[in-house]
């Protein structure tokens, strides 16, 4: 019993005193886009009902819009860009160009339902930043 007693508290205080070494074990690494693409598409398809070839069309759109987004979030980070609106309207391009590809796959129910997701108030999200960096 005293020595079991004697483990654990070298345990606790081994991993207080090295909190970074026991948390890296633990965390795991950011899914690739390709993975993001993949769980993207697969909710997609579960809660649009997609058939095969749609959820190829959006997996593949992902893919690349995903990639072409990193890049210039990558390029932004190169310069040294520090202004957080050029990020977002980076991101905003790229799920503009997501949605209209979206609309062009999707059936007219599949794209009321997609709206009713939560896409609609993200467009207009979009849509409310674009008027404002307009204004200015």
């Amino acid at each position: 019993m005293k020595k079991t007693l004697i483990l654990i508290f070298l345990l606790v205080t081994l991993r207080s005193m090295f909190p970074a070494a026991s948390t890296a074990q633990e965390q795991q690494e950011p899914p690739t886009i390709t993975e993001m693409a993949a769980n993207e598409a697969e909710r997609l398809e579960r809660l649009l009902g997609l058939e095969y070839w749609q959820v190829f069309y959006v997996d593949s759109t992902l893919q690349h819009d995903y990639q072409a987004m990193t890049d210039e979030f990558n390029a932004l980070r190169e310069a040294k860009v520090s202004n957080s609106s050029l990020y977002i309207s980076v991101q905003d391009k790229w799920m503009e160009k997501i949605d209209s590809t979206y609309r062009k796959y999707f059936t007219d129910a599949q794209w009321k339902a997609y709206l009713k997701s939560g896409a609609a108030k993200q467009q207009k999200a979009r849509e409310k930043r674009k008027a404002k960096a307009a204004e200015k």
